[in-house]
């Protein structure tokens, strides 16, 4: 190509934006991309004249063309321009670099009019942050004034994006990596993923069909079934029907599950409609599980429900679990030495369970034993009691009301019944023979307790 051409080509291809962009450009906005060829790169050009006065080129041996004024070039190996549609077309090790991200792939597409770019083959897009995307294929719409005010990244394919954060002093954190079948991130900051979405982040793993990410903000959304779990050395598991994610200076400090929701540690399985845990220092410290089909927190010696839950769990270990309205307990009897279907139970207007979590340094596999019951407000209890020469399915069985019943147990045997205020009950206990029994005889006591 002669030199004459080479500056038709650049006049040509800068000729199509220059009006709109001096437009866009009065009062100090910036420009548009007023796309030129840099004749430098010795490239070889074939031209073709359009009836429009507008021209299709052809290059080859290594092509670069910028915008006009501003920090933006497109490299490739060779590049294809059609005049009339202001469409690029470049081929071959093509990168794309500006001030706001750097593309690069094997092929790539530039919609001058649409400021926008398509690239595809082994794609690898780079933002300010540090973040990357990495996928088949993805499209980059530039910020431009008048046409969007932010840059947008679409990238489908089951893309992986490696999301950088940084802490409150700049130091940047460890990635957090993000695989979907499609991925939008919006500025360097909105994050939307749907279709199979795996997130990976040091302090937890999460699934789900969609989700959405805020850098600002620390929130995370899944959505449509998803699961999270813990990491940590006593992990946890949390699902439901949407989950929120909260973090602060990029540590997970609470998680909401709304709809079928379904918390699971070592020590714990809490299920209601709607349940709320609080983290710190990466392990599960509280737990709060409500709605309208009631909470039930099952450990494993007891089931408690209630309308609400408040479970206290200092370093990830059951301590205290506060049910409120409605509130039942139950457990089964020590099977060792009683065999019967019915649970033993305690009700009330609330109940207040308490475990014995306190073990020996290093020790992370024992289980937290039930220490006490407290029931509040029209509390019941009803009990089986072993009886020394009884046969196993012969217990004797407690029934007591009052104010307030606290029941204290020791290997998960009821040691002491204690009720305070309007005490009443009855406790049957069976005969145990001492010698063969009467024709008639009766084999129970009934005794009927009074304040």
């Amino acid at each position: 190509m002669t030199s004459r051409a080479v500056a038709a080509l650049g006049l040509t291809l800068a000729a199509a934006a220059v009006a709109p962009a001096r437009a866009r450009g009065q009062g100090g906005e910036p420009q548009r991309c007023v796309l030129q060829f840099e004749s430098s790169s010795g490239a070889r050009s074939t031209l073709n004249k359009l009836p429009s006065g507008q021209y299709n080129a052809y290059q080859g041996g290594g092509v670069t063309y910028s915008c006009v004024g501003q920090n933006n070039t497109l490299k490739a190996d060779s590049a294809e321009y059609y005049g009339d549609l202001g469409v690029l077309y470049l081929i071959g090790n093509v990168h794309y670099a500006e001030p706001r991200a750097k593309v690069d792939s094997r092929r790539m597409t530039y919609w001058k009019n649409e400021e926008r770019l398509l690239a595809e083959g082994d794609v690898v897009s780079t933002l300010p942050s540090g973040t990357t995307l990495r996928g088949p294929r993805a499209e980059y719409y530039r910020a431009v004034p008048g046409i969007r005010p932010s840059t947008r990244l679409i990238a489908n394919g089951r893309p992986t994006i490696s999301l950088v954060q940084v802490d409150s002093t700049g130091k940047k954190q460890p990635p957090v990596d993000i695989r979907a079948d499609r991925v939008t991130v919006d500025a360097d900051s909105l994050v939307y993923a749907g279709g199979s979405v795996d997130i990976t982040r040091p302090d937890l793993h999460a699934l789900g069909d969609s989700a959405f990410m805020d850098k600002g903000t620390e929130l995370a959304r899944l959505m449509r079934g998803p699961v999270i779990e813990g990491k940590s050395e006593r992990p946890f598991k949390l699902s439901g029907t949407t989950i929120d994610v909260y973090s602060r200076q990029r540590q997970l400090e609470r998680v909401i599950s709304l709809g079928n929701a379904n918390a699971l540690s070592e020590d714990l399985d809490l299920r209601a409609d709607t349940i709320d845990l609080r983290v710190s220092a990466n392990k599960l410290e509280r737990a709060y599980a409500w709605g309208a089909n009631g909470a039930r927190a099952i450990s494993p010696s007891q089931l408690i429900t209630a309308d609400s839950l408040d479970v206290r769990l200092p370093g990830q270990r059951i301590r205290q679990v506060f049910a409120v309205k409605h509130a039942l307990a139950q457990s089964d009897p020590d099977s060792t030495k009683i065999s019967v279907k019915e649970r033993d139970w305690l009700r009330g207007d609330t109940i207040v369970a308490s475990f014995d979590s306190v073990f020996a340094a290093g020790d992370t596999s024992s289980k937290p034993q039930l220490v006490q019951l407290v029931a509040r407000g029209g509390a019941q209890s009803f009990y089986h009691i072993a009886i020394a020469g009884a046969p196993r399915d012969k217990p004797a069985v407690n029934y007591v009301r009052g104010r307030a019943i606290t029941v204290a147990l020791a290997n998960r045997q009821v040691q002491r019944v204690t009720v305070t205020e309007k005490a009443s009950g009855v406790y049957v206990e069976p005969v145990v023979a001492r010698a063969p029994a009467a024709a008639g005889g009766d084999s129970t006591t009934v005794r009927k307790q009074q304040p």
